[in-house]
């Protein structure tokens, strides 16, 4: 497992340093909208020259390296345990070699571990797969951004949401209201509809992993989401907090099915530095690198 720790030491390289190609596509088409002269455009410049600066000096796009957030997909039969021990020896090697900013904090004793390895830090999510490749995602979740993001309960008066995709439209908007300029935006906003509570805070997550450009493969979702998208944009919270056209740069909405009594709506946001990478290789090369790919 010594080569699969090397590659989740390079992916944790990866997404600290380089921001998508995607999101610095988008926060460049935005620039151009904001216009370069205007109080958004001099903060999508200042954005851009910080994502440049840190690609060219392998240094941290932002000082907040996050929680790490690992979604793992795996062949039949493969051992967790395994896995994981080796993404908490990557996890410390990485916060020392990158460096990553020390981020673990014992709720009990109140004490940094130091090394970003804790009691559920960093925090993995398994998945089986049909194949045979093993791929691993990451994501490192600001605290600023992860603090801003709110969970619902449907029907709500003070909103007057009901249950139903109107309702959580409507969450949505008050989640980026609510958040103005706190979590650095342009904001993506991941949400998760469903049953229970764990359930619809884990699928909001996986949203924030999928692509700028990526359509949802529900209709009724995609529509959703662009509408939505829109109606941010309306709110004139722009850049960094200081008024604009962009406050989003997308939604991204997954739904599952829900109890008759229940409805949760979780709005999980990130900031501009959308941090994230993958790889994926053949379990029986693990580690080689071979069809490395970003996410």
């Amino acid at each position: 497992m010594l080569k699969l720790r090397d590659v989740i030491v390079e992916l944790y390289r990866q997404a600290a340093t380089s921001i998508p190609e995607d999101v610095e596509t988008a926060l460049l088409l935005s620039l151009k909208k904001e216009g370069k002269r205007s109080s958004a455009g001099r903060a999508l410049s200042a954005v851009l020259e910080n994502i440049r600066l840190a690609r060219e000096s392998s240094m941290p796009v932002c000082q907040d390296t996050g929680v790490p957030i690992f979604f793992v997909k795996m062949p039949c039969g493969v051992s967790r345990r395994k896995i994981e021990e080796e993404i908490v020896k990557a996890t410390r090697a990485a916060t020392r070699t990158i460096p990553l900013r020390a981020n673990a904090v014992d709720v009990i004793t109140d004490k940094n571990s130091g090394d970003n390895t804790g009691a559920g830090f960093p925090v993995v999510y398994f998945y089986e797969s049909g194949d045979k490749r093993l791929s691993v995602d990451l994501m490192l979740k600001g605290s600023g951004s992860e603090n801003i993001g709110q969970l619902y309960k449907l029907p709500l008066e003070e909103l007057k949401a009901e249950r139903d995709l109107e309702g959580v439209r409507k969450c949505i908007l008050d989640a980026v209201y609510k958040a103005q300029g706190k979590g650095c935006p342009p904001y993506i906003i991941g949400v998760g509809v469903g049953a229970t509570k764990d359930q619809v805070t884990r699928l909001s997550k996986e949203q924030l992993m999928r692509t700028i450009d990526d359509t949802n493969n529900d209709a009724v979702l995609a529509s959703l989401e662009k509408r939505t998208l829109r109606d941010i944009n309306k709110l004139g919270i722009g850049p960094m907090g200081f008024g604009g056209k962009t406050t989003a740069l997308a939604v991204k909405i997954g739904a599952n099915h829900r109890h008759p009594a229940s409805y949760f709506v979780d709005v999980s946001i990130n900031c501009w530095a959308s941090r994230r990478a993958r790889v994926a290789f053949k379990i029986q090369d693990e580690g080689s690198g071979g069809g490395n790919e970003r996410g």
